[in-house]
Order: structure tokens, then C-alpha cells, then sequence
């Protein structure tokens, strides 16, 4: 096997032989535009790395790995244009730069894309790959829904919430790592661990996500930092306040997120010292912490060797401990 970097090597040199720029170019362009914003290419990595863990060449994961990674662009360009977000990994994101309707279509087009990398495995695979992929993409639909519907909602409660994220972010996570070994042709068993492993670690990355969206610094972070106070969105951190907080203060949080300014940056501020006093924050950072180390239990249920452990656990390590 190799390290995480050069995984992502080989998938970023994958990405760059993959051309799509074809006409009409304002289909097209905004595609390579947001595949080639960068990122830690966290998804296919992970569906390289999985079928190296089962001992198949990455190489033949790369059709699926770049699957993962468009469908999941694609999903950022509707997510953007839902949450009118202006920055996306630091750059301006492809309906500011275009147009609304420009990144309705390309992002169409590119959840189309997708399906089409999977055409390029035998029959089996392709049927195995691409059930996977519709249950996980009707999923992230779902779980985008219910991010919706909460911000208008004043009764989000834990569980909820971890259902929303699950749906949302985790079960794209697990459904990469899934890939891999689905083109590794690994036994099911070994196939729905690796999944669960996933599944743990995207749950602690979105918490981590939530955290750094508060907390996060501006330089590194690519998005805007406070983006989810400003949008009212009930976030674990959100959620964990009100638990802890006093009457007064719950209600002055409450109050808070139902607010649309001009100027958020006193609701940003006084939103996080509410987070930090009444220890949200700490809680929010042990349920990270709790949801790897679920993750690493499920990787000492494989049958694979040590060393394959130590590199799946190195990066949900990585992972916990990121700035972006």
C-alpha cells in the first residue's frame, strides 16, 4: 500500500487525464472549474485506498474513485447555490461565478457523469458499484432535505441531527470506502465493515466540519467562517448549547438564530462564546474523538493485516486533528 499523499497523486493525475472540455463550454467549464479546485480529495482516496486493502491495484479503482469525487462536487454546487455561500475552498463558488442556472445544469450534468465511470468495470462490479451508488445518492438527498427543513424548525433534536449528517456527509464517506472493495471484489462481510468504518469516520468529520465552521481559521478553513450561524443552521454546537445552557441563555441563542442581518459578525461572535461557556465546544470535540475511535474498533474486526490497520487509522487520525 501506499501513503495518503500519494494517493492523492495518483487520483489528482488521474483527474488531470480526464478531459471534459467539451461544448458548450458553460456546461462543461464550470465542471472543470470546481474539480479542479483542490481539496484533500478525501472521498477517492479513501476508494483507492480500500482496494489496495484487499489487494487490488488502486489503479483499477480509479474509474470509481473519480465517480465519488464528481458526484460529490456536483453536490457541493447545489449545496452552494441552496445556501447562497459565496466562497468555496477559499475561490468563488460556480454560481457566483457564472450564474444560478449555469450550476443547476452543470451539476446535472455532472451527477450524470458519474453514473458514466462505473460503465467502465464488468458487469457484476458495474451492477454492485452503481446499487451502492443510487441508495447513497438518494441518501445525501435526503439527508440535504433535512438540513433544509431544520432551519426552520425549533425542535431539532440530537439524534436528529446525527441522523441528518449521516444521510448528508457519512454515507458518501462509507459508500467510497464501500467502492474499493466492491472493485477489489472482497467478501461481503469484509465489504459492510470497511462501510461502517467509513460511516464513523464521516460522522466525526462532519462534527468536525460544524466545529470548524465556528472556530476555524478563515486562511485555512476555504469556506466562511460563522456560515452557519449566519444561515441559522441547528449544528451539533447549536444543539449541544441549548442542552447545557440556563433558561436565559438558551433563549438568548434561540433568539439569535432567528435573526437575518446584514452584518453578522456580533451574531457570530456572541453565538460562540455562548458555544465555549456553556462547553458545547468541548462537547462537540469529544463526539468527534467518540465517533473515530468507533471507527478504529470496527477496523480490528477485519481480516487484514496490522499494517493495513495502522494506515486506515493514521488517516482518521489525520483526519480528527484537521484545520480544513
Amino acid at each position: 500500500m501506499h501513503d495518503i499523499s500519494q494517493y492523492q497523486d495518483f487520483f489528482i493525475s488521474y483527474l488531470k487525464s480526464q478531459s471534459i472540455n467539451k461544448e458548450p463550454k458553460n456546461l462543461y467549464e464550470p465542471m472543470e472549474y470546481i474539480l479542479g479546485l483542490g481539496g484533500k480529495r478525501m472521498r477517492p482516496v479513501l476508494t483507492l485506498m480500500s482496494a489496495e486493502v484487499f489487494n487490488t491495484d488502486y489503479k483499477k479503482a480509479l474509474p470509481a474513485a473519480m465517480a465519488v469525487e464528481v458526484f460529490h462536487n456536483f453536490s457541493l454546487v447545489h449545496d452552494d447555490i441552496m445556501d447562497d455561500a459565496p466562497l468555496r475552498r477559499g475561490k468563488v463558488t460556480v454560481h457566483e461565478k457564472w450564474n444560478i442556472n449555469t450550476g443547476i445544469l452543470s451539476g446535472d450534468a455532472m451527477l450524470i457523469l458519474a453514473y458514466q465511470y462505473f460503465e467502465q468495470y464488468e458487469p457484476a462490479i458495474f451492477r454492485d458499484l452503481a446499487k451502492l451508488f443510487s441508495k447513497t445518492a438518494l441518501e445525501v438527498c435526503e439527508g440535504q432535505q433535512w438540513d433544509v427543513d431544520f432551519e426552520e424548525r425549533t425542535n431539532v433534536t440530537i439524534p436528529e441531527y446525527l441522523k441528518m449528517i449521516e444521510y448528508k456527509t457519512a454515507v458518501l464517506v462509507a459508500a467510497a470506502m464501500k467502492m474499493g472493495a466492491i472493485v477489489a471484489e472482497t467478501s461481503e462481510k469484509e465489504a459492510d465493515l470497511i462501510y461502517d468504518f467509513g460511516l464513523n469516520l464521516g460522522l466525526a468529520f462532519q462534527l468536525q466540519d460544524d466545529y470548524l465552521d465556528a472556530f476555524g481559521d478563515p486562511e485555512t478553513f476555504g469556506k466562511q467562517v460563522g456560515g452557519d450561524i449566519i444561515e441559522n443552521k441547528k449544528t451539533y454546537l447549536y444543539l449541544k448549547s441549548l442542552e447545557f445552557s440556563n433558561p436565559d441563555k438558551a433563549l438568548q441563542l434561540e433568539n439569535l438564530f432567528h435573526l437575518q442581518l446584514e452584518d453578522n459578525s456580533a451574531k457570530i461572535e456572541t453565538a460562540k462564546a455562548i458555544f465555549n461557556e456553556s462547553g458545547a465546544s468541548k462537547a462537540t470535540q469529544e463526539a468527534i474523538e467518540m465517533y473515530t475511535l468507533k471507527a478504529f474498533e470496527t477496523l480490528e474486526k477485519m481480516a487484514i493485516s496490522e499494517e493495513k490497520k495502522k494506515i486506515l487509522k493514521t488517516f482518521g487520525e489525520n483526519l480528527m486533528g484537521r484545520t480544513v
